[in-house]
Protein backbone atom coordinates (compact mmCIF):
# COMPACT_ATOMS: atom_id res chain seq x y z
CA UNK A 1 0.00 0.00 0.00
CA UNK A 2 1.19 3.60 -1.07
CA UNK A 3 2.65 5.07 2.30
CA UNK A 4 1.36 8.43 1.15
CA UNK A 5 -2.58 6.80 1.39
CA UNK A 6 -1.35 5.40 4.99
CA UNK A 7 -0.21 9.08 5.86
CA UNK A 8 -3.35 10.50 4.78
CA UNK A 9 -5.53 7.85 6.55
CA UNK A 10 -4.04 7.96 9.93
CA UNK A 11 -4.46 11.82 9.93
CA UNK A 12 -7.94 11.86 8.94
CA UNK A 13 -10.03 13.33 11.46
CA UNK A 14 -12.95 10.49 11.52
CA UNK A 15 -9.80 8.16 12.36
CA UNK A 16 -8.81 10.56 15.16
CA UNK A 17 -12.67 10.84 16.63
CA UNK A 18 -13.27 6.89 16.27
CA UNK A 19 -9.87 5.67 17.96
CA UNK A 20 -10.45 8.48 20.89
CA UNK A 21 -13.94 7.15 21.16
CA UNK A 22 -12.66 3.44 21.07
CA UNK A 23 -10.03 4.69 23.78
CA UNK A 24 -12.83 6.06 26.38
CA UNK A 25 -14.98 2.97 25.67
CA UNK A 26 -12.43 0.84 26.86
CA UNK A 27 -11.31 3.04 29.35
CA UNK A 28 -14.88 3.50 31.18
CA UNK A 29 -15.76 -0.60 30.19
CA UNK A 30 -12.33 -2.03 31.39
CA UNK A 31 -10.38 -0.13 33.96
CA UNK A 32 -8.21 -2.53 35.25
CA UNK A 33 -6.35 -3.44 31.56
CA UNK A 34 -6.82 0.32 30.22
CA UNK A 35 -4.87 1.93 32.76
CA UNK A 36 -1.51 -0.14 31.63
CA UNK A 37 -1.85 0.46 28.98
CA UNK A 38 -0.28 4.56 29.86
CA UNK A 39 3.26 3.69 28.75
CA UNK A 40 2.12 3.81 24.98
CA UNK A 41 1.53 7.40 25.17
CA UNK A 42 4.43 8.06 27.42
CA UNK A 43 7.07 6.89 25.08
CA UNK A 44 5.33 8.02 22.06
CA UNK A 45 5.49 11.96 23.59
CA UNK A 46 9.01 11.25 24.66
CA UNK A 47 9.97 10.09 21.17
CA UNK A 48 8.24 13.55 19.87
CA UNK A 49 10.21 15.29 22.54
CA UNK A 50 13.11 14.02 21.63
CA UNK A 51 12.63 15.69 18.04
CA UNK A 52 11.45 18.81 19.03
CA UNK A 53 14.04 21.07 20.31
CA UNK A 54 16.51 19.95 17.71
CA UNK A 55 14.30 21.11 15.28
CA UNK A 56 13.72 24.20 16.43
CA UNK A 57 17.03 25.54 17.15
CA UNK A 58 17.95 24.02 13.34
CA UNK A 59 14.72 25.92 11.87
CA UNK A 60 14.89 29.48 13.91
CA UNK A 61 18.71 29.49 13.05
CA UNK A 62 18.83 28.76 9.44
CA UNK A 63 15.75 31.20 9.11
CA UNK A 64 17.41 33.74 10.60
CA UNK A 65 20.11 33.59 8.71
CA UNK A 66 18.22 33.84 5.04
CA UNK A 67 15.99 36.64 6.71
CA UNK A 68 19.19 38.93 7.47
CA UNK A 69 20.12 37.97 3.70
CA UNK A 70 16.91 38.58 2.01
CA UNK A 71 16.27 41.67 4.07
CA UNK A 72 12.98 43.63 5.68
CA UNK A 73 13.94 42.01 9.28
CA UNK A 74 12.29 45.34 11.06
CA UNK A 75 9.02 45.30 9.21
CA UNK A 76 8.22 41.27 9.96
CA UNK A 77 9.10 41.84 13.52
CA UNK A 78 6.63 44.74 13.88
CA UNK A 79 3.98 42.51 12.14
CA UNK A 80 4.79 39.82 14.67
CA UNK A 81 4.42 42.31 17.95
CA UNK A 82 1.18 44.05 16.33
CA UNK A 83 -0.12 40.32 15.78
CA UNK A 84 0.45 38.98 19.02
CA UNK A 85 -0.99 41.58 21.09
CA UNK A 86 -4.37 41.52 18.48
CA UNK A 87 -4.11 38.00 18.24
CA UNK A 88 -3.98 37.71 22.53
CA UNK A 89 -6.95 40.27 23.22
CA UNK A 90 -9.12 38.62 20.82
CA UNK A 91 -9.20 35.08 22.63
CA UNK A 92 -9.35 36.70 26.08
CA UNK A 93 -12.42 38.33 25.11
CA UNK A 94 -13.72 35.80 22.72
CA UNK A 95 -13.71 33.33 26.05
CA UNK A 96 -14.74 36.21 28.48
CA UNK A 97 -17.57 36.92 26.41
CA UNK A 98 -18.48 33.31 26.38
CA UNK A 99 -18.64 32.39 29.99
CA UNK A 100 -20.20 35.70 30.91
CA UNK A 101 -23.21 34.65 28.59
CA UNK A 102 -23.39 30.96 29.41
CA UNK A 103 -22.68 31.71 33.35
CA UNK A 104 -21.75 27.27 33.60
CA UNK A 105 -20.59 28.05 37.24
CA UNK A 106 -24.48 29.59 38.20
CA UNK A 107 -27.29 28.03 39.32
CA UNK A 108 -25.61 24.40 39.70
CA UNK A 109 -27.59 21.58 41.44
CA UNK A 110 -26.93 20.27 44.74
CA UNK A 111 -25.81 17.44 43.56
CA UNK A 112 -23.01 18.74 41.87
CA UNK A 113 -22.17 21.03 44.39
CA UNK A 114 -21.63 18.14 46.84
CA UNK A 115 -19.36 16.55 44.20
CA UNK A 116 -17.67 19.23 44.61
CA UNK A 117 -17.25 19.34 48.02
CA UNK A 118 -16.42 15.61 48.09
CA UNK A 119 -13.21 16.16 45.45
CA UNK A 120 -11.52 19.05 47.35
CA UNK A 121 -12.87 18.03 50.95
CA UNK A 122 -14.54 21.31 51.97
CA UNK A 123 -18.16 22.37 51.56
CA UNK A 124 -18.82 25.15 48.49
CA UNK A 125 -22.46 25.75 49.96
CA UNK A 126 -20.69 27.57 53.09
CA UNK A 127 -21.41 30.81 53.62
CA UNK A 128 -18.20 32.16 54.25
CA UNK A 129 -17.31 30.06 50.53
CA UNK A 130 -14.10 29.74 51.58
CA UNK A 131 -12.03 26.00 51.71
CA UNK A 132 -8.60 24.75 51.80
CA UNK A 133 -7.30 21.85 51.19
CA UNK A 134 -4.13 21.97 53.80
CA UNK A 135 -4.91 24.79 56.67
CA UNK A 136 -3.97 28.38 55.58
CA UNK A 137 -3.23 29.19 51.97
CA UNK A 138 0.16 30.26 51.67
CA UNK A 139 0.79 33.65 50.34
CA UNK A 140 3.32 33.22 48.15
CA UNK A 141 5.58 35.29 46.61
CA UNK A 142 5.15 37.00 42.93
CA UNK A 143 8.00 37.04 40.63
CA UNK A 144 8.77 40.43 39.48
CA UNK A 145 8.99 41.52 36.06
CA UNK A 146 12.72 41.81 36.29
CA UNK A 147 12.64 37.92 37.69
CA UNK A 148 11.08 37.12 34.64
CA UNK A 149 13.74 38.78 32.46
CA UNK A 150 16.28 36.68 34.27
CA UNK A 151 14.52 33.31 34.10
CA UNK A 152 14.17 33.98 30.26
CA UNK A 153 18.41 34.10 29.66
CA UNK A 154 20.07 30.73 29.24
CA UNK A 155 22.92 30.58 31.55
CA UNK A 156 24.11 27.02 30.59
CA UNK A 157 22.56 26.12 27.18
CA UNK A 158 23.61 22.85 27.19
CA UNK A 159 21.74 22.43 30.42
CA UNK A 160 18.33 24.11 28.81
CA UNK A 161 18.71 21.76 26.01
CA UNK A 162 18.90 18.54 29.01
CA UNK A 163 15.97 19.85 30.68
CA UNK A 164 13.83 20.55 27.82
CA UNK A 165 13.83 24.46 28.70
CA UNK A 166 12.19 25.12 25.24
CA UNK A 167 11.94 29.11 26.01
CA UNK A 168 15.44 29.52 26.88
CA UNK A 169 16.25 27.34 23.87
CA UNK A 170 14.21 29.83 21.83
CA UNK A 171 16.20 32.54 23.17
CA UNK A 172 19.45 31.13 22.53
CA UNK A 173 17.92 30.19 18.85
CA UNK A 174 17.01 33.57 18.24
CA UNK A 175 20.37 35.23 19.70
CA UNK A 176 22.86 32.91 17.69
CA UNK A 177 20.81 33.16 14.49
CA UNK A 178 21.20 36.84 14.60
CA UNK A 179 25.03 36.87 15.30
CA UNK A 180 25.12 33.58 12.50
CA UNK A 181 23.35 36.33 10.13
CA UNK A 182 25.82 38.78 10.21
CA UNK A 183 28.59 36.05 9.51
CA UNK A 184 30.16 36.09 5.89
CA UNK A 185 28.46 33.49 3.72
CA UNK A 186 31.67 31.75 2.59
CA UNK A 187 32.14 31.10 6.64
CA UNK A 188 28.75 30.15 7.50
CA UNK A 189 28.41 27.58 4.49
CA UNK A 190 29.16 24.60 6.54
CA UNK A 191 26.99 25.55 9.71
CA UNK A 192 23.77 26.10 7.07
CA UNK A 193 23.91 23.06 5.21
CA UNK A 194 24.42 20.72 8.71
CA UNK A 195 21.29 22.83 10.37
CA UNK A 196 19.32 22.20 7.22
CA UNK A 197 20.09 18.49 7.29
CA UNK A 198 19.11 18.32 10.79
CA UNK A 199 15.53 20.11 10.03
CA UNK A 200 14.74 18.06 7.36
CA UNK A 201 15.67 14.22 9.13
CA UNK A 202 13.47 16.21 12.47
CA UNK A 203 10.45 16.26 9.67
CA UNK A 204 11.21 12.58 8.71
CA UNK A 205 11.07 11.68 11.30
CA UNK A 206 8.18 13.19 12.52
CA UNK A 207 6.47 11.90 9.71
CA UNK A 208 7.66 8.22 10.46
CA UNK A 209 5.85 8.72 13.95
CA UNK A 210 2.47 9.71 12.62
CA UNK A 211 1.89 6.08 11.11
CA UNK A 212 1.20 4.62 14.80
CA UNK A 213 -1.68 7.83 15.64
CA UNK A 214 -4.76 5.88 16.02
CA UNK A 215 -3.43 3.16 18.18
CA UNK A 216 -1.60 5.47 20.25
CA UNK A 217 -4.71 7.75 20.51
CA UNK A 218 -6.60 4.76 22.28
CA UNK A 219 -4.08 3.74 24.55
CA UNK A 220 -3.76 7.08 25.71
CA UNK A 221 -7.59 7.97 26.08
CA UNK A 222 -8.16 4.84 27.85
CA UNK A 223 -5.97 4.98 30.14
CA UNK A 224 -6.79 8.03 31.26
CA UNK A 225 -10.24 6.99 31.25
CA UNK A 226 -9.50 3.64 33.36
CA UNK A 227 -7.24 6.02 35.87
CA UNK A 228 -10.17 8.89 37.03
CA UNK A 229 -13.30 7.29 35.81
CA UNK A 230 -16.12 10.03 34.41
CA UNK A 231 -17.51 10.97 37.90
CA UNK A 232 -15.28 14.12 37.66
CA UNK A 233 -15.96 14.89 34.06
CA UNK A 234 -20.06 14.95 35.23
CA UNK A 235 -19.01 17.18 38.00
CA UNK A 236 -16.90 19.49 35.96
CA UNK A 237 -19.37 19.36 32.61
CA UNK A 238 -20.72 22.64 32.47
CA UNK A 239 -17.10 24.09 32.51
CA UNK A 240 -16.09 22.01 30.14
CA UNK A 241 -18.72 22.37 27.66
CA UNK A 242 -18.34 26.07 27.94
CA UNK A 243 -14.37 25.96 27.24
CA UNK A 244 -15.07 23.59 24.32
CA UNK A 245 -17.62 25.88 22.74
CA UNK A 246 -15.30 29.05 22.99
CA UNK A 247 -13.00 26.72 21.19
CA UNK A 248 -14.69 25.12 18.69
CA UNK A 249 -15.69 28.94 18.01
CA UNK A 250 -11.90 30.11 18.09
CA UNK A 251 -10.92 27.13 15.97
CA UNK A 252 -13.31 28.05 13.31
CA UNK A 253 -12.15 31.57 13.33
CA UNK A 254 -8.57 29.89 13.18
CA UNK A 255 -9.12 27.94 10.20
CA UNK A 256 -11.13 30.98 8.27
CA UNK A 257 -8.20 33.18 8.22
CA UNK A 258 -5.72 30.66 7.07
CA UNK A 259 -8.27 29.82 3.97
CA UNK A 260 -8.81 33.55 2.73
CA UNK A 261 -4.81 34.26 3.59
CA UNK A 262 -3.69 31.31 1.23
CA UNK A 263 -5.26 31.71 -1.87
CA UNK A 264 -6.74 27.90 -1.61
CA UNK A 265 -10.06 26.35 -1.51
CA UNK A 266 -11.64 26.17 2.33
CA UNK A 267 -11.33 22.25 1.31
CA UNK A 268 -7.70 22.90 1.04
CA UNK A 269 -6.93 24.54 3.54
CA UNK A 270 -9.28 22.08 6.24
CA UNK A 271 -6.83 19.33 4.60
CA UNK A 272 -4.17 20.70 5.27
CA UNK A 273 -5.03 21.42 8.63
CA UNK A 274 -5.76 17.21 9.44
CA UNK A 275 -2.31 16.75 10.31
CA UNK A 276 -1.83 19.68 12.97
CA UNK A 277 -5.13 18.81 13.85
CA UNK A 278 -4.17 15.31 14.56
CA UNK A 279 -0.90 15.48 16.37
CA UNK A 280 -2.28 18.37 18.55
CA UNK A 281 -5.03 15.86 19.94
CA UNK A 282 -2.57 13.17 20.06
CA UNK A 283 0.26 14.45 21.64
CA UNK A 284 -1.31 17.52 23.93
CA UNK A 285 1.86 19.23 23.32
CA UNK A 286 2.34 22.40 21.12
CA UNK A 287 5.74 21.85 20.61
CA UNK A 288 5.55 18.50 19.09
CA UNK A 289 3.53 20.18 16.42
CA UNK A 290 5.72 22.68 14.85
CA UNK A 291 7.44 20.46 11.99
CA UNK A 292 3.61 19.57 11.29
CA UNK A 293 2.69 23.03 11.17
CA UNK A 294 5.37 24.34 9.39
CA UNK A 295 4.66 21.51 6.88
CA UNK A 296 0.96 22.26 6.16
CA UNK A 297 2.01 25.68 5.76
CA UNK A 298 4.73 25.71 3.45
CA UNK A 299 3.59 22.15 1.40
CA UNK A 300 0.09 22.41 1.35
CA UNK A 301 -1.02 26.14 1.30
CA UNK A 302 2.28 27.66 -0.31
CA UNK A 303 3.50 29.85 2.20
CA UNK A 304 6.82 31.01 2.24
CA UNK A 305 9.19 28.54 3.80
CA UNK A 306 12.14 31.01 4.78
CA UNK A 307 9.15 33.13 7.32
CA UNK A 308 7.45 30.05 7.77
CA UNK A 309 10.36 28.35 9.44
CA UNK A 310 11.08 31.45 12.00
CA UNK A 311 7.53 32.28 13.01
CA UNK A 312 6.38 28.86 13.96
CA UNK A 313 9.02 28.31 16.74
CA UNK A 314 8.70 31.83 17.93
CA UNK A 315 4.76 31.85 17.86
CA UNK A 316 4.46 28.05 19.33
CA UNK A 317 6.72 29.69 22.65
CA UNK A 318 5.70 33.09 23.26
CA UNK A 319 2.03 33.02 21.47
CA UNK A 320 0.28 31.49 24.05
CA UNK A 321 -3.54 31.89 23.19
CA UNK A 322 -4.44 28.30 24.26
CA UNK A 323 -3.49 28.57 28.08
CA UNK A 324 -4.72 32.52 27.87
CA UNK A 325 -8.60 31.76 26.84
CA UNK A 326 -8.05 28.84 29.04
CA UNK A 327 -7.09 30.91 32.47
CA UNK A 328 -10.34 33.72 31.26
CA UNK A 329 -12.74 30.94 31.21
CA UNK A 330 -11.31 29.37 34.60
CA UNK A 331 -10.74 32.64 36.35
CA UNK A 332 -14.48 33.78 35.57
CA UNK A 333 -16.03 30.16 36.48
CA UNK A 334 -14.57 30.14 39.92
CA UNK A 335 -15.83 33.34 40.72
CA UNK A 336 -19.62 32.48 39.72
CA UNK A 337 -19.03 28.96 41.62
CA UNK A 338 -19.21 31.45 44.38
CA UNK A 339 -20.98 33.82 43.86
CA UNK A 340 -18.65 36.74 43.39
CA UNK A 341 -20.13 39.83 40.64
CA UNK A 342 -17.27 41.20 38.36
CA UNK A 343 -17.50 45.18 37.84
CA UNK A 344 -16.32 45.74 34.38
CA UNK A 345 -12.85 47.08 35.91
CA UNK A 346 -12.22 43.70 37.24
CA UNK A 347 -13.20 42.04 34.14
CA UNK A 348 -10.34 44.21 32.41
CA UNK A 349 -8.10 42.75 35.18
CA UNK A 350 -9.04 39.27 34.62
CA UNK A 351 -8.05 39.46 30.93
CA UNK A 352 -5.02 41.53 31.40
CA UNK A 353 -3.38 39.27 34.06
CA UNK A 354 -4.44 36.51 31.78
CA UNK A 355 -2.84 37.58 28.78
CA UNK A 356 0.28 38.20 31.56
CA UNK A 357 -0.48 34.46 32.62
CA UNK A 358 -0.30 32.85 29.36
CA UNK A 359 2.72 34.50 28.63
CA UNK A 360 4.69 33.08 31.53
CA UNK A 361 3.39 29.54 30.92
CA UNK A 362 6.07 29.29 27.98
CA UNK A 363 7.34 26.24 27.98
CA UNK A 364 5.44 25.09 30.60
CA UNK A 365 2.75 22.13 30.02
CA UNK A 366 -0.18 19.90 32.01
CA UNK A 367 -0.20 20.64 35.60
CA UNK A 368 1.85 23.77 35.69
CA UNK A 369 0.10 25.22 33.15
CA UNK A 370 -2.71 24.60 35.12
CA UNK A 371 -1.57 26.00 38.55
CA UNK A 372 -0.72 29.66 36.88
CA UNK A 373 -4.78 29.67 37.10
CA UNK A 374 -3.86 31.24 40.49
CA UNK A 375 -2.39 33.90 39.08
CA UNK A 376 -5.27 35.68 37.65
CA UNK A 377 -7.21 34.33 41.01
CA UNK A 378 -4.82 36.40 42.83
CA UNK A 379 -6.03 39.82 41.57
CA UNK A 380 -9.37 38.93 42.67
CA UNK A 381 -9.08 36.98 45.74
CA UNK A 382 -10.48 34.18 44.45
CA UNK A 383 -9.59 30.82 46.53
CA UNK A 384 -8.15 29.09 43.77
CA UNK A 385 -5.94 26.82 45.84
CA UNK A 386 -9.03 24.72 46.92
CA UNK A 387 -10.39 24.36 43.25
CA UNK A 388 -6.94 23.74 41.98
CA UNK A 389 -7.90 19.83 42.17
CA UNK A 390 -11.38 20.13 40.27
CA UNK A 391 -9.49 21.46 37.19
CA UNK A 392 -7.02 18.31 37.52
CA UNK A 393 -9.59 16.30 37.36
CA UNK A 394 -10.75 17.53 33.78
CA UNK A 395 -7.47 18.58 32.50
CA UNK A 396 -6.76 16.05 29.94
CA UNK A 397 -9.88 16.86 28.06
CA UNK A 398 -9.21 20.90 28.92
CA UNK A 399 -5.43 20.27 28.01
CA UNK A 400 -6.36 18.67 24.74
CA UNK A 401 -8.52 22.08 24.04
CA UNK A 402 -5.82 24.27 24.97
CA UNK A 403 -3.37 22.63 22.15
CA UNK A 404 -5.48 22.78 19.60
CA UNK A 405 -6.53 26.33 20.07
CA UNK A 406 -2.24 27.24 20.64
CA UNK A 407 -1.85 25.07 17.66
CA UNK A 408 -4.33 26.09 14.81
CA UNK A 409 -4.99 29.62 16.37
CA UNK A 410 -0.75 29.67 15.98
CA UNK A 411 -1.20 28.19 12.53
CA UNK A 412 -3.39 31.59 11.54
CA UNK A 413 -1.08 33.95 13.53
CA UNK A 414 1.61 32.93 11.05
CA UNK A 415 -0.61 33.20 8.16
CA UNK A 416 -1.81 36.50 9.10
CA UNK A 417 2.51 37.77 9.12
CA UNK A 418 3.65 35.70 6.34
CA UNK A 419 3.01 37.13 2.67
CA UNK A 420 0.43 35.86 0.66
CA UNK A 421 1.24 32.73 -0.97
CA UNK A 422 1.40 33.10 -4.75
CA UNK A 423 -1.64 31.65 -7.03
CA UNK A 424 -1.12 28.90 -8.90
Amino acid sequence: MNTSKIYAFVLNPWVVIISLGAGVAFGMLAPPLATPLAFVGDIYVDLLKMITLPFMVSAVIFSLQRLFRDGGTASLLGRVALVFLAFSAFVAIAGAATLLILRPGENLPSSTMHTFGQIVGGDLSASDTTMNLRGVDEVKKTASFADMLVSLVPANIFSALANGDTLKTLVFALLFGLAVGHVPTRISDGLTQALETVYHACQTLMRWLSFPLPVVLFCMSAAQLGKTGIEPLRAMGAFVVAFLIVSALLLAVAAVIIWKRSNGTLGQTLNALRGPFALALATRSSATCMPIMIESLVTRLGFARSRVELLVPLTVSLLRIGPVVYYVCATLFIAQIYGRSLSPVEIGIVLTSSVLAGFASAGMTGLVTVSLIGMTCAYLGLPFEAAFILFLAVDPVCDMLRTLVLVIGNTAAVAVVCPRPLKI
